[in-house]
């Protein structure tokens, strides 16, 4: 659309193969669905590069999660710290396994739970956990809490984004189905080498299946009019 758009600018009402018509058309189009494909491509790329940040982020809450449950266990096995204590964590009294902290959902909720459990412990009268201490395990939990809600965030634009450019594809595929029309009927009467090489210069590609390629390969074809890349077809290597 944009190399049509161009080609009617430089050379003017009449001498392109379609109508006014579809170029105020793509002129209305165009710049909305670049504008929607910009805010996906955003979107996309800061969710992309926030990704590792917070992959990080997650390892460290859940290993200071982990670490804090065995250090607990620990204290309770020597007799330090009452079994029936570890209720106040949502913990099992005889169950000395860490819970499962494989997904980011199970970290939000046993992070809440041991800081939460260790903070009723202590108004209770217990002596505080060391190495780690609450304090550090919360201070990683609210990083990877607040990452995990920017993610959440992130990942909504990301989708939003999406669909706008999903709901203007019809659009889109409707406008270069009746440019191409157009172009292709323009010089329809030249042939259809010379028909395809008028057309291209208009933005028109022309994509060969793999078979067809290796066919004008062998025949000595003119390769020239036809994108770089093959039209992948459900064809395997095999059926051919």
């Amino acid at each position: 659309m944009q190399t049509a758009l161009k080609k009617y600018h430089e050379l003017g009402d009449g001498s392109v193969p379609y109508s006014f018509k579809t170029v105020s058309a793509i002129e209305n189009f165009l710049p909305r669905f670049e504008a929607a494909m910009q805010n996906y491509k955003q979107s996309l790329a800061a969710q992309t590069k926030n990704s590792e940040k917070y992959q990080n982020l997650t390892a460290t809450a859940r290993m200071y999660i982990s670490h804090f449950i065995q250090v607990l266990n620990l204290a309770c096995i020597r007799g330090e710290i009452k079994p029936d204590k570890k209720t106040f964590y949502r913990l099992l009294p005889h169950d000395n396994s860490v819970p499962d902290l494989s997904n980011d959902n199970l970290v939000l909720e046993w992070g809440k739970n041991i800081i939460e459990g260790e903070a009723e412990r202590i108004r209770t009268g217990g002596a505080p956990i060391y190495n780690p201490a609450i304090g550090k395990v919360r201070v990683h939990y609210e990083q990877f809490k607040d990452s995990y809600q920017d993610r959440k965030v992130m990942r909504k634009n990301t989708d939003r984004y999406l669909e706008a450019v999903q709901n203007l594809r019809g659009d889109a595929d409707k406008l270069i189905l009746d440019l191409w029309n157009q172009i292709e009927g323009g010089f329809a009467g030249l042939g259809t080498e010379m028909m395809q090489q008028k057309s291209k210069g208009f933005g028109v590609v022309y994509y060969l299946r793999r078979k067809e390629r290796k066919a004008l390969e062998a025949a000595g074809g003119d390769l020239s009019l036809f994108a770089e890349d093959d039209y992948e077809d459900f064809e395997t290597e095999e059926s051919e």
